[in-house]
């Protein structure tokens, strides 16, 4: 059975690395001693460059992680070139879709929330199995309740948690573990335009990426598959539980003062 996940001396990947959460995550690996960081962002440019900037344990795949062909060959090139992967941070998120959006943006938002998280695990699983190693899904606090501004993107990230549970549950015997990442707000590239009406507001302040990085460690060193870097959500989540009447009322009159505002 996986239990806490040790750093130092390992082999990870992080995808949507170029920055944001990704990037501060693959920073903070390197800073508590792993091996070796590939830095994974469908934007080659900024990959490489953010890989530079982490020195030489650090280094770079451009890919698109919508696309099994290419995650699968990513996968098989990083295996023979840096070594067996212990940690696979599958990081990489869009925004898309306000309200209920239009068919491109849930159709994105399926396959960069779902589907990249699949094709990692059948990439993966397979060769992890027996020999351990651990596998991250980076979901959203909306995954647990919901972001009233987009339902493409609390969809997903509902299905994004339902796979990490689902994953965590049938290959604990191999020696995999899986934990699953669920922040609320955080000051990123994505967040940038949040305005004071943005629903994300209603759980308080953002966070830093390094806050969130900083939470990450710890899960990992403690073993815990739940990764709360906003402590309040777990909270929210079992108010949500314990009375789904009384927290869509809340929910509902929530929206009313945001549109207000």
């Amino acid at each position: 059975m996986p239990g806490p996940f040790s750093v130092p001396g390992t082999n990870a990947v992080v995808t949507g690395a170029a920055g944001g959460i990704g990037r501060a995550v693959a920073a903070r690996l390197i800073a508590d001693g792993a091996a070796h960081v590939v830095i994974a962002d469908r934007d080659a440019d900024r990959a490489r460059a953010a890989a530079g900037a982490l020195g030489p344990r650090a280094s770079w795949e451009a890919f698109d992680v919508t696309d099994e062909r290419a995650v699968a060959a990513v996968v098989d090139r990083i295996w023979d070139r840096v070594g067996p992967i212990d940690l696979w941070c599958s990081n990489a998120g869009v925004g898309a879709g306000a309200g209920l959006g239009d068919d491109a943006d849930w159709d994105l938002s399926w396959r960069v929330h779902v589907m990249a998280h699949v094709y990692a695990a059948r990439a993966l699983f397979p060769r992890m199995a027996g020999r351990g190693g651990h596998f991250m899904v980076t979901a959203s606090a909306a995954g647990l309740l919901t972001n009233l501004d987009t339902a493409p993107y609390t969809v997903t990230k509902h299905g994004a948690v339902a796979l990490a549970e689902w994953l965590a549950i049938r290959h604990a015997d191999d020696g995999i573990g899986v934990s699953c990442l669920c922040p609320q707000g955080v000051n990123t590239a994505m967040t940038a335009g949040d305005g004071a009406s943005a629903s994300t507001r209603l759980g308080g302040e953002y966070l830093e990426p390094e806050d969130v990085a900083r939470a990450v460690a710890a899960a990992l060193r403690d073993g815990r598959f739940l990764i709360l870097p906003h402590p309040e959500a777990a909270d929210y989540e079992l108010r949500r539980a314990q009375d789904r009447d009384r927290w869509l009322k809340g929910m509902r009159k929530a929206w009313a003062r945001l549109r207000g505002a």
